[in-house]
């Protein structure tokens, strides 16, 4: 297990009876979680200061219960890097903190290969990936179907002081498949895809369907020099081990670093959030 304890305006307070109770800067926010399948030591929804509740609906779908007056966004940091929180529908933030494992480790790599790196970052969100790789040096293209995450994006980006990422609102394996007409290569490949989608015209994705034949895909827009190629993964089930096999069917075996990630938690155990196999080239 990797856990991302390098936060210091993030932390898990506590967990139980399938909620989490999180500190995001000045605010605490209770929100639902799967993993959590083990009961509380107290309470959690009497906690006090808590800001807002995020309560399920049984018809499903949810909403927010805000105890205090909160704005509608506000700011975190994360080693100098700034990360806009905005409490939005299906109980999201905008920002998955477990996923300062994977920065740190491509910060590290970017900074280290000494050369200009471009990287793809795909299903790219609210773009903390693509804001990361772009403070160490990166030429980074963002890619997400979603034209409200991508304008996310560019607010992180902005905030941050960056202007130069490329932003592509689009379907990934219809990007990838122009960029391997127009001859586009690049040296890092990041993806976060989603365990089900659909298309604009209704095409389906299902990630345990779909997942080795995309990342195959990509493999011909990898440059002749690459750096890495990060997948993360949040569908239960899907263990790490599945994405080190994936990696090294299509990639090669070798210096491939897969896990689960998670966060620390006030109680002295660690959050399961999902799994990431990463495949470096030493270069």
């Amino acid at each position: 297990m990797k856990t991302a304890n390098s936060w210091k305006d993030y932390e898990v307070l506590a967990t139980g009876d399938g909620e989490k109770l999180e500190r995001w800067g000045k605010y605490t926010l209770l929100r639902p979680d799967p993993q959590v399948i083990w009961h509380s030591k107290t309470e959690l929804s009497k906690y006090n200061g808590l800001s807002g509740h995020y309560l399920r609906s049984k018809s499903g779908g949810g909403s927010w219960d805000f105890k205090t007056r909160i704005p509608d966004n506000w700011q975190i940091e994360w080693k100098g890097i700034k990360f806009i929180i905005k409490p939005m529908g299906f109980k999201h933030t905008g920002l998955f903190p477990e996923q300062a494992v994977n920065w740190q480790d491509m910060t590290d790599l970017i900074t280290k290969a000494n050369r200009p790196i471009k990287v793809l970052n795909l299903f790219a969100y609210t773009g903390g990936a693509s804001v990361v790789c772009a403070k160490a040096g990166a030429q980074v293209t963002h890619v997400d179907a979603s034209k409200g995450m991508v304008e996310r994006a560019k607010e992180n980006a902005g905030i941050n002081g960056i202007s130069t990422i490329r932003y592509i609102i689009d379907d990934c394996e219809k990007f990838i498949n122009r960029e391997i007409r127009r001859g586009n290569f690049y040296d890092a490949i990041i993806m976060d895809p989603p365990s089900y989608g659909r298309g604009a015209n209704g095409e389906m994705w299902k990630l345990e369907d779909n997942l080795f034949d995309f990342v195959e895909l990509t493999k011909k827009v990898l440059s002749d020099k690459p750096l890495f190629v990060l997948i993360s993964s949040y569908t239960t089930g899907l263990q790490a081990s599945v994405l080190s096999n994936i990696l090294s069917l299509v990639f090669g075996e070798g210096n491939i670093d897969s896990d689960e990630i998670g966060l620390p938690t006030k109680e002295n155990i660690v959050l399961p959030c999902g799994a990431r196999g990463l495949k470096i080239w030493k270069n």
